[in-house]
């Protein structure tokens, strides 16, 4: 069963996403921010890995920039809402930096799904 990390400080967002992946079969386990799930990536091993960009602690820039350095085979699609800046700025760095897929929340589920069935296809 494919696995995927999902690191997002809205609770909500976080839920709705574990719940659409758990209906896809596959496994899901979700963080606050990128610190949580740095510190799990090498227990949980994730296939996938989705990551909010605007969070306390480690925002998701910084998280994909570690997550290249130190795990180039995983897939990570970046979503943000915005913050200060207009979020497809904040997307568009996001994939300057290494992530494979980028979306505005609130998602496409479609498109959504499809990228992300897109990214654990490289990872079969």
């Amino acid at each position: 069963m494919p696995k995927v990390m999902i690191i997002d400080d809205d609770e909500l967002f976080r839920g709705m996403l574990l719940q659409m992946m758990e209906r896809e079969g596959i496994d899901a386990v979700g963080t606050f921010n990128g610190k949580e799930g740095l510190q799990i990536i090498d227990s949980y091993q994730p296939d996938l890995i989705i990551t909010d960009i605007v969070m306390p602690d480690k925002e998701g820039l910084e998280t994909i920039i570690e997550l290249r350095q130190h795990y180039k085979h995983i897939p990570i699609i970046a979503v943000s809402g915005g913050g200060k800046v207009h979020p497809d700025v904040y997307l568009s760095t996001a994939k300057q930096f290494g992530a494979n897929y980028a979306f505005s929340k609130p998602l496409n589920r479609t498109e959504f799904l499809s990228a992300v069935i897109k990214c654990l296809g490289k990872r079969a």
